[in-house]
């Protein structure tokens, strides 16, 4: 005989209707859906090895769009409804749109990802010989913690631009058949001093040089033999001198290709999740998106890391310049076109970590495998520098993630009174619209290897294409 159905209890129904339900969102999703995670994150990874800085992502991005039918922007063209192209701007930022039916009358749907990551970037003098090794000077990029660059294995990345013209890739360290480059740490036996310092102070900024090289040049008796060694070397393999190391954007980044973490292989730990792992669900997003009700842009970014200033930064006007020609070319006016615009600002939050719980508060945090998470304000202390997204801005994105069964969550970044970060929301929001932050949980962020649930990346991804998809 069947076991009979027990009726629920008045106080069961009460915590169904009122009380958020706390259980993995892994829990909430079928076989098939996390089936379809993995696979979107078999391209994320090879998007993520081939895309360690911004110029790197950009050329990535620009070629996997003309595969889909994207094309250079051209001003003097007018674009119909479905028209796609992109604007690559001085190939550290870019942007793919694709014209709605209604094109930017009703404003346009944005969804922006930054697409540096910290490094260790070379000094515009960076070589030089100190006891017969050969060491690259740097000047870190962004927000690290300084200790926990040396001994790991290092690739350089980037472009050397020359006085005629021409602009040489720089690419060395990542393929296992290359050598690699590495800062150097202090042997436990001799660190009695290092170790007693605080963890600001036991290592500086002027320490993070690079070793590069220890032979010196066999047919030369003269100082600094091992510099003009390494030099030959970069001359015979790029052609340029030291002299040209002043027209270049090198970088040190993390050797090493992204890795499956766990044994159940549900996460990705690799260089760079911040922000890539937005910014590629933000590409694929564009990509997908055919015929929207209301022009999308999606915007890979620039120098979030030191403050979003400079030309390919969101400080610039080059997001608003393409907007203000598409609101011209409709008969609009840019400033009305954005109060009626609305963006999702992708980027990551901090996901909880249970080693540093003491960092979170639990209530407000965000954990991983619960899908995107949405951050109604970022900044430190009191709010400060930030742009809080509107309750009703909020309503509307609750909603619309609802209706689509998209796995999301809410979080706050750490304690209030723990530090604090920004993120580019609050400079499109002083373009007058609205704006909240919605991204992916990630563990040891910052770090040359940062943590991220596949799960997350893909509703992440979801998120986005349902806020370009709606009516």
């Amino acid at each position: 005989m069947a076991e009979e159905k027990k009726e629920k209890t008045r106080a069961e129904l009460l915590k169904e209707k009122l009380l958020i339900k706390k259980e993995s969102g892994a829990k909430k999703l079928s076989a098939e859906e996390i089936e379809k995670a993995d696979e979107f994150c078999k391209g994320y990874m090879s998007f993520l090895d081939k895309a360690k800085t911004e110029r790197e992502a950009v050329k990535a991005a620009v070629e996997a769009a003309k595969q889909r039918g994207f094309t250079e922007y051209d001003c003097t063209k007018t674009y119909k409804a479905g028209d796609r192209f992109y604007v690559n701007n001085r190939g550290k930022a870019l942007m793919l749109c694709v014209i709605g039916r209604n094109g930017t009358k009703n404003g346009v749907r944005l969804g922006i990802a930054h697409i540096d990551s910290p490094r260790l970037d070379l000094k515009p003098n960076p070589l030089y010989e100190s006891n017969d090794l050969a060491m690259f000077k740097t000047h870190y990029y962004g927000g690290i913690k300084k200790y926990q660059w040396p001994t790991v294995p290092l690739a350089l990345h980037g472009v050397a631009a020359m006085k005629d013209g021409t602009v040489r890739d720089v690419y060395i360290g990542d393929d296992e058949s290359e050598p690699c480059f590495v800062v150097s740490d202090l042997l436990p036996h001799l660190a009695v001093e290092q170790m007693s310092k605080v963890m600001t102070k036991a290592f500086d900024g002027e320490m993070l040089n690079v070793l590069i090289g220890s032979r010196p040049f066999r047919d030369d008796d003269e100082s600094e033999s091992v510099k003009l060694n390494i030099m030959n070397i970069l001359y015979e393999k790029y052609g340029f001198t030291e002299e040209d190391f002043v027209s270049a954007d090198l970088a040190m980044v993390p050797a090493g290709k992204a890795r499956e973490v766990g044994f159940d292989r549900s996460m990705i730990g690799a260089y760079g999740h911040d922000d890539k792992v937005c910014a590629y669900p933000a590409i694929m997003a564009a990509f997908d998106t055919e015929l929207p009700e209301s022009t999308i842009i999606s915007v890979l970014t620039d120098r979030e890391e030191i403050g979003s200033d400079g030309a390919t930064g969101m400080k610039s006007t080059y997001m608003a310049d393409l907007i203000a020609d598409l609101a011209e070319a409709d008969g609009e006016k840019l400033r009305h076109v954005m109060a009626r615009s609305t963006c999702l600002s992708a980027d990551v939050n901090a996901a909880f970590d249970p080693t540093y719980a003491s960092a979170f508060e639990a209530n407000n945090s965000c954990f991983i495998n619960n899908g995107a998470v949405i951050t109604k304000y970022t900044g430190s202390g009191g709010k400060y520098s930030t742009s809080d997204a509107t309750a009703e801005y909020m309503a509307k994105i609750r909603k619309l993630l609802d209706d689509k069964n998209v796995l999301w969550q809410t979080g706050e970044l750490g304690k209030v009174d723990g530090g604090g970060g920004g993120t580019i929301a609050k400079f499109v929001a002083n373009l007058n619209a609205d704006v909240v932050d919605l991204g992916v949980p990630v563990l040891s962020m910052h770090a040359p290897f940062e943590i991220v649930s596949k799960i997350d990346v893909y509703e992440t991804y979801r998120a986005l294409y349902e806020f370009y998809a709606a009516e």
